[in-house]
């Protein structure tokens, strides 16, 4: 079976990018999530990444 990075449905906070990259890599989703937040804090570019990541990436059925 392929694995295809979707949004999650079932584990979301604000648009379920970081449920569906946990789901897609089969980790935890609040691990995603610290690493998001810290990419904002520390890089900048994280509040941008999600927002794409937001609109590109379709939601799971």
């Amino acid at each position: 079976m392929e694995k295809k990075l979707t949004r999650s449905a079932s584990d979301k906070k604000i648009a379920g990018v970081c449920g569906g990259f946990a789901k897609f890599f089969g980790l935890d989703s609040n691990i995603i999530r610290l690493i998001w937040v810290l990419a904002v804090v520390c890089a900048g570019f994280g509040l941008l990444a999600y927002l794409i990541c937001a609109l590109v990436i379709p939601e799971e059925a």
